[in-house]
């Protein structure tokens, strides 16, 4: 993989792989292991509140309610 990085991001690379003894190819392996694996969709699902506890049960119903009565094709 090549990274196109502004100089001073390389500099910063190069000093930090330096002052830990290793290489630059070694450090950017090290970080990116260092970055969550978690699928950004899963770190969205659940993560609002619609306030309805009776959704999962009632979601034909109110889906009924929200769209009066509307076939999906005509909304």
């Amino acid at each position: 993989m090549t990274l196109d990085l502004p100089a001073d991001a390389q500099a910063r690379l190069q000093a930090e792989a330096l002052r830990r003894g290793i290489t630059v190819d070694k450090l950017v392996a090290d970080l990116a292991n260092s970055l969550p694996a978690e699928d950004p969709l899963e770190a969205f699902i659940g993560s609002g509140s619609s306030g309805r506890g009776d959704l999962a049960r009632r979601h034909r119903e109110i889906r009924s309610e929200q769209t009066a009565g509307l076939p999906a094709r005509d909304l």
